[in-house]
């Protein structure tokens, strides 16, 4: 693994924790286990898996950058279940399942 993907890899690791420790439920839910006399100690795992992509033609990439550009926000089967794994749920939108 590249430098640069490492990197990547290392800033959603710590984009992950900081959502955790930045919510507001989890911090409400917490320390509504401390009024019942417990202490709580959250530990979370995280394991994030890397496909390397096929590579793609030269303008398949530029129509892909293209939708990205345009704003439309669409998912893999791969990302639906890994969302589905962390409890996010996703709106359906135009007939998207």
């Amino acid at each position: 693994m590249n430098q640069k993907l490492r990197n990547l890899v290392q800033q959603l690791g710590e984009a992950i924790h900081e959502s955790v420790s930045e919510s507001e439920h989890i911090a409400g839910v917490v320390k509504d286990i401390r009024k019942q006399g417990f202490d709580v100690l959250l530990m979370l795992e995280a394991t994030i898996g890397l496909n390397e992509l096929e590579q793609q033609p030269v303008a398949a990439l530029e129509a892909s950058n293209a939708e990205k550009q345009s704003g439309d926000k669409t998912f893999t089967a791969q990302d639906l279940s890994f969302l589905k794994s962390l409890r996010i749920a996703i709106e359906e939108h135009e007939g998207h399942k």
